[in-house]
């Protein structure tokens, strides 16, 4: 996303007509795109007016790259987004198990610590 339209998003909820202006894609694409990418699927308000996270509009700025910049195909992109996906979960898991073993290897030292200091008393 351009560091300068990063810096000025400072809502939690963004309208369709928001979201239009910021990516300069129009709304009618933004809700084609919203049926062939799952997971773009921005939450309704009670009112049925969809609402748009800046995560969401990440995702949009990325499919506009790979659809407009990179040339890929409805079909491409969305197997782009998807092993995007899958690396991610991957990275995040392998990041989760880094943090166990350090937490666990933590406490092993604070046990350790603890008793010996109960052998000294």
């Amino acid at each position: 996303m351009p560091e300068l339209v990063k810096k000025t998003l400072k809502k939690l909820y963004y309208s369709i007509s928001e979201v239009a202006e910021i990516t300069k894609v129009q709304q009618h694409v933004l809700r084609f795109w919203e049926m062939e990418f799952s997971q773009l699927n921005p939450s309704k308000n009670s009112a049925g007016k969809r609402n748009y996270t800046i995560e969401e509009i990440n995702l949009i700025f990325e499919i506009k790259r790979l659809l407009y910049d990179e040339k890929f195909t409805i079909s491409g992109a969305r197997n782009v987004l998807k092993n995007l996906k899958v690396d991610k979960e991957k990275l995040a898991g392998t990041l989760e198990e880094d943090y166990k073993a350090g937490l666990l290897e933590k406490i092993k030292k604070e046990i350790k610590e603890a008793i010996e200091l109960l052998k000294t008393e």
